[in-house]
């Protein structure tokens, strides 16, 4: 299949994840009505909260996880591709994960995606993030071939690491996930720029999902939820932090023609960094 409608569900999740997931879920439900045939939604689906203790006393492992099988049962009855962003469930006492899952049209789990880099960062303002304290990172990159194309998987600050997503597109990949709960201020920065030179980079198309607007828990993301071709022009947008959908329709066709006439996926050379001492 090359051409899709492909859509990107925006949310403001906060901290009761059976609240959160029904609300993905009415989402969803307008996405398939307008057509889509793959639908995409944010990192941290199922809850946000920077609390780390207040997340992991209320968190389940994946297989007590009531909202992957309301997803699931969703997926089929809609007869739809869902990727949902990303969810965290506990895998020890103190850790969690924060895990994409891929959705067939029967309800089944196709894949799965452990965000590989972790936010670990000191914004301007005070704002301060430790995923690592809590979040066990992923150890492998996954590209997902479907009927519907051959979707490379990432979250959020997986982004920032462009190398990523070269590896997902010399593997493949012709549609780019990269479902995210960006900051309101990293993303007034950076986050089309971004979005846009992975885009443009690896001749595929990108689809960002959001979360946006001001959270339970206190953080404050930038939704914009995007879907982006791959000479990096803007398809959709939801322009503002507020819940809702976008659709755009895509032609996985055009990331070969992409590649074919900007070949640098292809054309790599090999090179070592020099240090030269010029202190003048």
């Amino acid at each position: 299949m090359a051409k899709l409608a492909v859509a990107c569900v925006q949310l403001r999740s906060g901290l009761n994840r059976a609240a959160n997931t029904g609300a993905a879920s009415v989402l969803i439900r307008e996405a398939r009505a307008a057509g889509a045939e793959l639908i995409c939604t944010p990192e941290m689906t199922n809850v946000v909260d920077v609390n780390a203790k207040r997340l992991m006393a209320d968190l389940p492992t994946e297989a007590e996880a009531a909202e992957l099988t309301n997803l699931a049962t969703l997926a089929a009855e809609l007869q739809v591709w869902l990727l949902v962003g990303s969810m965290a469930f506990k895998v020890a006492d103190r850790q969690a994960c924060n895990r994409s899952y891929l959705f067939d049209p029967r309800g089944e789990i196709v894949a799965r995606y452990d965000k590989l880099h972790m936010f670990d960062v000191d914004l301007p303002g005070g704002e301060s993030y430790r995923e690592s304290k809590v979040y066990r990172p992923g150890e492998r990159a996954v590209v997902a071939e479907t009927p519907v194309g051959r979707i490379g998987l990432s979250i959020c600050y997986d982004l920032r690491f462009p190398h990523l997503y070269r590896a997902l597109a010399q593997a493949g990949a012709e549609i780019l996930a990269v479902p995210a709960a960006f900051t309101r201020q990293t993303g007034e920065r950076h986050w089309h720029t971004l979005l846009q030179a992975r885009a443009i980079e690896t001749g595929a198309f990108v689809v960002a999902p959001a979360q946006g607007g001001r959270h339970e828990d206190g953080r404050e993301t930038y939704g914009h939820s995007l879907i982006i071709n791959p000479s990096g022009r803007i398809l959709a947008e939801l322009n503002s932090a507020d819940p809702g959908i976008v659709v755009a329709e895509i032609d996985t066709a055009a990331c070969a023609a992409a590649r074919r006439s900007i070949p640098s996926l292809a054309l790599e050379t090999d090179f070592r960094v020099e240090t030269i001492e010029a202190m003048g």
